[in-house]
């Protein structure tokens, strides 16, 4: 067993237990700081709070009275607390107190904190600054306003004064459109991290922004966490719930960790994604536990639009010791991957009841510039997905997502408009009671999945599988208990991969130039 320091504010610290677990520890640990017991965990990634500022300190882990590793840190220093009470927040469910915190955060100066005691605050947007540190105390609530006319409204685009450029602000689903304020809302800032035991809700419902969610009423629906144009951003231990659409989503963003947070919102809720890293580099996703009704994790670029003029891929995204649960996607790509997405790995995770484990979805008219690159997942447990592997390049999003030219599997000359999907590697998964097919693979006939790379994968069936589709393209059928269908892949190598229960072929390969099986 090996202890490890992840991170430290001046009140708090990240470890992880690398004891083989995945998310869970193997066994209780109990941790002690300084030599006094603190708290039994049976997480890999834990985190210990109300800690005092530039303090040394000792964390040690044991297991049935054995000590197994410790680490040593130092808090950081803070020069002064703003309270936000002491600015008028009342923090008793009814006031508004949204005026009376953002004065306390523009007060707030460098090497400082802005602390919620427990109490629930009725807010609307709250803008973040750079240079601060936010902490939610255990029993802090920042509950929102659902009224849309309290909340302002970002313009998907402003033109420059010369006419020579433009300031994008507002975006949905992959264009620059009007939204609403995010709830917890950065542009430009850096150096910012948001901590605690406290809670962030959205407070939607379907009496408020779940209400015809499609329909776009005065703006687009918000996010519970927006941050565009930002750099070091740490968000760590806080719960964030009921979001009124993607849950958190940080764009066009640099140097983020997303460290022990908890996203939870109905798994009937609409479009409401846990995470959507969307054209940012150097994201990491440690120890966060995802309960929702849409992708877990979706990684994004924009769609043509933005991918053209921008050509900012999302790149170096690093998730590991992560809990999916009840999502559509544990980790999604797309659809809106104009810019493209490198370099993203994925490992030490548990996915359970999600309808597809990876889900790629990508289609023609997405561009030269939504190229996926260097795809890596491994050391997984996937535990009731529908699907485990999912590589759709026939996705029918968008209004003319049902067209000729998406949906048909002739071949169409590769143009400005064709994506491209590289090399993906799956290794060491552990996929139990799937239903629809242990994996589907279905690429352009005119541009091939360059590779695919699978190693010691296990894959067996629910006794009671249920009968679906495993790709929402057109002409898939419905299947159960399908096995590995692969089509238009230039190189698959199948080392170790086993396949258990399946109702008809193993495996179904058209199209496959070259096949490796080991």
């Amino acid at each position: 067993m090996e202890i490890r320091h992840i991170m430290h504010t001046a009140r708090s610290v990240t470890i992880e237990i690398a004891d083989g677990g995945r998310y869970f520890t193997k066994q209780p640990i109990e941790l002690r700081l300084n030599g006094e017991p603190t708290l039994t965990t049976e997480k890999t990634i834990t985190s210990l709070f109300d800690l005092k500022p530039d303090q040394k300190y000792v964390v040690e882990a044991y297991v049935n009275g054995e000590k197994q590793g410790e680490v040593s840190f130092k808090t950081d220093y803070e020069y002064v607390t703003l309270d936000v009470t002491r600015f008028g927040a009342k923090g008793d469910g009814e006031h508004d107190d949204t005026h009376f915190i953002q004065a306390a955060i523009m007060a707030c100066p460098v090497n400082s904190r802005v602390y919620f005691p427990a109490g629930t605050y009725r807010i609307t947007s709250l803008f973040l600054k750079s240079h601060i540190r936010i902490e939610l105390a255990e029993g802090a609530e920042l509950k929102a306003f659902t009224d849309r006319e309290k909340f302002p409204t970002f313009p998907g685009m402003l033109q420059s004064y010369d006419e020579t450029d433009e300031y994008n602000l507002g975006t949905w689903e992959g264009n620059p459109l009007p939204m609403f304020s995010g709830i917890i809302c950065g542009i430009g800032a850096e150096d910012v991290v948001i901590y605690g035991q406290g809670k962030i809700n959205g407070n939607a419902s379907k009496e408020n922004w779940w209400k015809d969610p499609k329909v776009m009423n005065i703006a687009f629906r918000p996010r519970l966490f927006f941050i565009s144009g930002c750099k070091n951003v740490t968000l760590q231990g806080v719960t964030f719930c009921n979001s009124p659409s993607w849950t958190l989503h940080p764009y066009f963003s640099n140097d983020l960790k997303f460290i022990g947070v908890t996203v939870q919102n109905p798994s009937d809720s609409p479009n409401t994604d846990g995470l959507d890293p969307e054209s940012c580099k150097n994201v990491e996703i440690l120890g966060v536990r995802f309960s929702l009704g849409d992708d877990c994790i979706a990684v994004k670029s924009g769609k043509i639009y933005m991918g053209k003029k921008h050509k900012t891929p999302s790149e170096n995204i690093h998730i590991r010791q992560c809990l999916m649960e009840n999502g559509h996607g544990a980790v999604t790509l797309g659809s809106e991957m104009a810019g493209g997405v490198v370099n993203l790995t994925v490992e030490d995770c548990i996915f359970r009841h999600t309808d597809r484990g990876l889900r790629i979805k990508t289609r023609r008219g997405r561009g030269k510039d939504a190229i996926l690159s260097n795809i890596i997942f491994r050391n997984l447990t996937l535990d009731h997905v529908m699907t485990p592997l999912v590589v759709n390049c026939f996705y029918f999003c968008d209004p003319d997502g049902k067209t000729t030219y998406v949906q048909s599997r002739d071949v169409y000359p590769v143009d400005d408009r064709t994506p491209q999907v590289k090399k993906m590697v799956f290794e060491n998964m552990d996929c139990t009671n799937c239903h629809v097919a242990a994996a589907y693979f279905d690429g352009l006939p005119e541009q091939k999945i360059e590779e695919i790379y699978m190693k010691d994968i296990s894959i067996s069936y629910a006794e009671d599988a249920k009968c679906d589709v495993p790709a929402m393209s057109d002409g898939v059928e419905k299947s159960s208990k399908r096995g590995l269908f692969a089509r238009n892949v230039a190189k698959l190598t199948l080392d170790n991969v086993r396949i258990k229960g399946q109702v008809g072929e193993a495996y179904e390969l058209e199209g496959v130039d070259e096949l490796i099986r080991r």
